[in-house]
């Protein structure tokens, strides 16, 4: 498990609102973004969605980025 720094255990843990992470390439945001996608749907207690929840990234690149670390992050927690 990777160790995140205290902004991004605050980017990771926030909820209540809408959040926005912007940082400077290779700083972490997509994994900072992943690792709080997979909390918010193993919380019982938000009872969070994934298909109740909008991901937006800037390029169609990110997306797939996104897509793909989360695809492994989900497989690796369900083994």
């Amino acid at each position: 498990m990777p160790q995140w720094t205290e902004m991004q255990e605050a980017a990771i843990t926030a909820r209540g609102a809408s959040l926005v992470v912007s940082a400077a390439a290779g700083s972490g945001k997509t994994a900072v973004l992943v690792e709080r996608i997979i909390r918010l749907l193993e919380n019982e207690e938000t009872g969070c969605k994934a298909e109740n929840m909008v991901v937006v990234t800037f390029t169609n690149d990110a997306a797939a980025e996104v897509r793909q670390r989360l695809s492994v992050a989900l497989t690796k927690r369900a083994a």
